[in-house]
């Protein structure tokens, strides 16, 4: 797939809108009840740069940032500020933040997942794009020590240990991460008298699967 491992600037996608949609498919019968269907196992996000452009400085790096994708031509990486990081939103990382596998003596390679929890139901999402310089892993009750204990992969979010984690030993994770998303449109429209009015142009962001 074409992706270009660049950041849409952070300082524009902090002011945007969007987040999950699901697929669902329901359907009523005739007495009354509902069948529902979900084919999509996992989310897609939404989100609405424009609301990001606070200047037309930043309008410029918006154009130019299109352009360089090409339109919907190229996937890039995005920072969703209201879901960017494996611990709570107001903490710090840890190592111990996400339970991302259990050990069985012979795997080396597992990938980034974080689990969302409610009501005793949980999804487990897959973490492919997480940040230089946040990840941090651990066995147990032991942070392991990058380059010695384990790699990681910024481009698919796998961790490879440089021994299998003994069997039965819960593999810990904690990090930043990006959405892998491209623009949802060919065409940005732009007028200067109307951002100076105060009304951003509509640039739709849609997440992709990589």
């Amino acid at each position: 797939m074409s992706f270009h491992e660049v950041r849409f600037p952070a300082s524009l996608s902090f002011g945007s809108a969007g987040g999950p949609e699901r697929r669902s498919e329901v359907v009523t019968l005739a007495n009354g009840h509902e069948e529902r269907n979900l084919p999509w196992l996992h989310s897609k996000r939404r989100y609405d740069a424009g609301l990001g452009m606070q200047s037309l400085d930043d309008l410029e790096k918006l154009i130019a940032f299109f352009e360089a994708r090409m339109g919907q031509m190229y996937a890039f990486r995005w920072k969703d500020w209201s879901d960017y990081k494996s611990s709570i939103a107001t903490g710090d990382i840890t190592f111990e933040d996400q339970e991302i596998a259990i050990g069985d003596g012979i795997t080396s390679v597992f990938p980034l997942v974080k689990i969302y929890r409610s009501g005793g139901h949980t999804y487990t999402r897959p973490i492919i794009k997480p940040v230089v310089g946040t990840v941090r892993v651990g066995l147990a009750i032991d942070e392991l020590q990058e380059g010695i204990g384990y790699t990681f992969d910024t481009t698919t979010g796998l961790i490879a240990f440089t021994h299998p984690p003994d069997k039965d030993i819960p593999i810990t994770a904690g990090y930043e991460f990006d959405v892998p998303v491209r623009f949802d449109t060919d065409h940005i429209q732009t007028s200067v008298a109307s951002f100076q009015a105060g009304e951003a142009p509509n640039v739709p962001i849609i997440e992709v699967r990589v």
